[in-house]
């Protein structure tokens, strides 16, 4: 008997991530594992969807229209050039839709966000993996990789799940260097983590260019990833091409609230900002002193490299396990080259203190 046949290339879309224990319910756990902001949303968000309950009854026609508004007003944006949607993995989902074609070839940076192939794959077109500098994305490896046939470069900037990050310049030099017919996508889910003195937000490309699109979401620093909301910012023809293909109501009316009450707090997302620059500092400071390799990261997470003990026995699998065992969650991926790497997202401050902990424990047992 003959079953229906998928779009070629769906069938080679792979797990990124491998699974986690957070799963269990048998005891409690301290969840490191998913990049979730440990302090939650405003105050004001949260308050402003338990209100909107009452209302649930209702299509929210109009909301992305107002969150838009709400958004460009927060950061000095267009509201016309916002696409607001379900997570920024949606609208992702929606560039790939709109703009990749069989046999077409996206480029990616080789130890980049571990998901941007499967958008290539879920189109039937060719995710080609960029050469990178350790672990941090590379303009040369990049535009090495162009080609006739390249359509579009997905670069998450800052990375996940390296934490690494490109400049400004950097990034305008990569534009400068691909033809007008590739689409440039930035996505800067992480951006408003970022320390490092020479980031840019890519605002000046979007409004310069036809082909720039950056990405976004409400998911870390603003602490609402339960709600799955986010927005792009992109050239008008291409907001009306991605308009088109939006679902009917994109976003809940809980999550068009929250979203322009988050928007409106920017104090309370400059507390969070402050509160993991310390910890991610100090937790990065205490496993280099452990004898880790810690990447620099410009994110809410690090990424632990256990090279450096391998001839001790110490693997990134045993750290895991031993953390899972005292209650503590960390991630671990898809990838053979990060086989030997543990991300950590940062927590609380008793978190992060008994996450160090058990890592002194289990690297001097």
């Amino acid at each position: 008997m003959t079953s229906p046949s998928p779009r070629p290339g769906i069938l080679s879309i792979k797990p990124h991530m491998l699974p986690s224990a957070v799963t269990e319910v048998d005891r409690p756990k301290i969840n490191l594992s998913s990049n979730e902001s440990a302090m939650g949303p405003s105050p004001k968000a949260a308050e402003a969807a338990l209100a909107a309950v009452k209302g649930i009854e209702r299509y929210p026609d109009d909301g992305p229209i107002h969150l838009a508004k709400a958004i460009g007003a927060a950061f000095g944006l267009d509201p016309a050039r916002i696409v607001c949607g379900h997570g920024s993995d949606e609208l992702l989902q929606r560039l790939a839709r709109a703009y990749l074609n069989p046999g077409d070839e996206v480029i990616h940076s080789v130890h980049g966000y571990l998901k941007f192939p499967n958008y290539a794959y879920s189109m039937g077109a060719l995710p080609v993996a960029a050469p990178d500098k350790d672990f941090t994305a590379s303009v040369d490896g990049i535009l090495s990789c162009v080609t006739p046939r390249t359509r579009m470069v997905l670069l998450a900037n800052p990375d996940n799940p390296t934490g690494t990050c490109l400049s400004g310049a950097e990034i305008r030099r990569l534009h400068a260097g691909l033809p007008e017919t590739v689409v440039l996508v930035l996505d800067s889910a992480y951006a408003e983590y970022v320390s490092m003195p020479d980031y840019e937000l890519p605002v000046a490309l979007v409004n310069e260019h036809q082909n720039v699109v950056m990405t976004r979401t409400f998911s870390k620093i603003f602490g609402m990833a339960g709600m799955r909301l986010g927005w792009l910012y992109a050239p008008l023809s291409m907001v009306d091409v991605l308009q088109r293909l939006s679902m009917t109501f994109p976003i809940s009316s809980l999550a068009v609230v929250a979203g322009i009450a988050a928007v409106s707090d920017l104090r309370y997302m400059k507390d969070v900002y402050t509160h993991n620059l310390e910890q991610r500092s100090q937790f990065s400071d205490e496993m280099r002193g452990l004898g880790l390799r810690v990447l620099p990261s410009n994110t809410n997470f690090v990424l632990l490299d256990f090279a450096p003990l391998a001839a001790r026995g110490k693997t990134a699998k045993a750290a895991y396990d031993f953390l899972d065992a005292h209650g503590i969650v960390g991630r671990m991926f898809n990838s053979a080259d990060y086989r030997n790497m543990l991300r950590i997202t940062i927590g609380l401050d008793d978190e992060m203190r008994l996450t160090t902990q058990a890592m002194f424990n289990f690297l001097n047992d």
